[in-house]
């Protein structure tokens, strides 16, 4: 049988996973500005019969933060249902006993309580915003450059963002900088990750072809996605670029104009 493609594909779905920032809001000045259609938009998921998680890269702030953020903005989100890099880079630097620098936003600190930060022997990245200044980013350099064997965590890898007063360089850009720097390959905690979608579908009790990933970067949402056998769908909110639709080595499943239209999409499918 062939496969339906989007939106096709809806009639089998039984799970949606939904970014965050760029779907459901754009972030900025107090608690940002919900997409007109958002909110809408995720109380129809919610009343439908579809599993739904939220995967995000968010790093600027701990789960319970952003969530209440966005319960603030109307949306019906619970922490157990958002998957963010912090708390999956905690359990691995407890599982490998690793004592992290941390160039974070203070507004993160909160997720490495549990975590021995005495004496460092790797660095964690996040997105700092303005705490990426040179000489938190050489301060970092020179704790890697001193480790016979450099462990870098980075907390996602995307290259930009969007807050409502435009496009923002995000942790990827920063990565990048250690990277060449030290010689050393950062560890990706988040999206684009298969140990990150993985353990969505696992929390869920699905399978890739039985879920849909939605999001505004092609490449991380998307073609992460993708690459583990998840249908990717890319709004034409957030981050989105024109120049996705032609990107030389990722394409997604669909294209819409917003969540609005996607879920509208995936509902009439389904009947």
């Amino acid at each position: 049988m062939a496969d339906p493609g989007w939106p096709g594909c809806a009639k089998g779905l039984k799970g949606v996973l939904l970014d965050l920032c760029g779907v459901l809001y754009d972030s900025g000045e107090g608690d940002g500005v919900a997409i007109p259609g958002s909110v809408e938009a995720l109380k129809k998921l919610k009343t439908s019969d579809l599993k739904l998680r939220f995967c995000t890269n968010e790093s600027q702030a701990a789960r319970e933060t952003f969530v209440a953020k966005l319960q603030r903005l109307a949306f019906d989100v619970s922490v157990s249902e958002v998957f963010s890099p912090a708390p999956a880079a905690v359990a691995a630097l407890k599982d490998r006993r690793l004592r992290p620098h941390l160039l974070v936003c203070d507004g993160l600190l909160p997720e490495f309580d549990s975590v021995d930060k005495t004496n460092p022997n790797c660095v964690v990245i996040g997105d700092a915003a303005e705490k990426f200044s040179y000489q938190n980013l050489n301060e970092a350099f020179r704790v890697l450059l001193e480790l016979e064997k450099p462990v870098l965590f980075a907390l996602g890898q995307g290259k930009y963002y969007k807050e409502i007063d435009g496009l923002k360089l995000d942790v990827g850009v920063y990565m990048k900088a250690l990277e060449y720097a030290c010689d050393v390959k950062a560890e990706v905690f988040g999206k684009p990750s298969p140990v990150f979608f993985q353990s969505a579908l696992s929390d869920m009790g699905l399978q890739p072809h039985e879920v849909l990933m939605i999001g505004d970067d092609l490449v991380n949402d998307v073609g992460g996605a993708q690459r583990c056998g998840i249908k990717g769908v890319q709004v034409r909110t957030g981050k989105y670029r024109p120049s996705d639709e032609r990107h030389p080595t990722v394409m997604a499943d669909g294209t819409v104009d917003n969540l609005a239209q996607a879920v509208d999409m995936i509902l009439n499918h389904r009947h």
